[in-house]
């Protein structure tokens, strides 16, 4: 049977301060797709508002601007995909293998408070779904709370983009809070690679969280495995 991702991107264009623009980290999403893909799995692309879905300027540029970017934007159909998101209630989360929650510093405005992007969230990993993301897609799973009440990162080792790094980003001033400070105050047991910008990614059960941009393949990687580590315990 084939297995299935929902890819979760953000509908938000711009910081808080509308002259600086922000949206998906394009790389995010494209190196996850082309190893998701390589594997036959089918693939959706979710956002909390569905419809469009900005672009980061920044991540069109070098060195993140790579050869799978360039791809994506070269291909109408892909694009197409991009201008015509699903919104969380057209989705049945059981129909879903695994959630990946893309970044870009645009999501810290949509996806921690999405009730929809909870709910799917929510039904992926309590039945033993895999739960993940990179980058500043950790924002997404910040306010989700489990049916018993807890926060779903609580006790959960988990990584995602540090404070050091939006320090060195030089974007520090501009975004709304600190994410690494907001996933520690839930509980989270958060942990970052020795050096910033390297790729690093954790695994705690069926939760898998990479770092930063350069984590994004090493972490859908982690995430086929953790899929076919489940299908071969229903085999069993």
């Amino acid at each position: 049977m084939t297995k299935r991702v929902l890819n979760v991107v953000t509908n938000v264009g711009h910081y808080d301060d509308p002259s600086h623009a922000t949206g998906l980290w394009l790389s995010e999403l494209t190196h996850a797709w082309h190893v998701f893909e390589e594997h036959g799995y089918e693939q959706t692309l979710v956002s909390p508002a569905g419809g469009a879905v900005p672009l980061e300027p920044r991540a069109l540029k070098f060195p993140n601007y790579d050869k799978t970017a360039k791809a994506w934007r070269a291909d109408p159909r892909k694009m197409a995909l991009l201008e015509n998101t699903a919104s969380p209630d057209q989705i049945d989360p059981s129909e879903y293998d695994a959630i990946y929650f893309t970044g870009g510093h645009a999501v810290m405005y949509d996806f921690p408070d999405s009730e929809g992007l909870q709910h799917i969230t929510r039904e992926i990993y309590e039945r033993g779904g895999i739960v993940s993301s990179v980058c500043h897609g950790y924002c997404g799973l910040l306010n989700t709370r489990l049916s018993k009440g807890s926060y779903l990162i609580a006790d959960r080792r988990m990584t995602g983009f540090a404070w050091a790094e939006e320090v060195l980003a030089r974007v520090d001033k501009l975004v709304p809070y600190n994410a690494e400070e907001e996933a520690k105050q839930r509980g989270a047991l958060y942990e970052k690679a020795a050096l910033p910008f390297v790729s690093y990614v954790v695994t705690d059960g069926n939760l898998v969280t990479g770092q930063n941009p350069g984590s994004a393949k090493a972490t859908a990687k982690t995430v086929v495995k953790a899929i076919e580590g489940n299908a071969s315990k229903e085999r069993g």
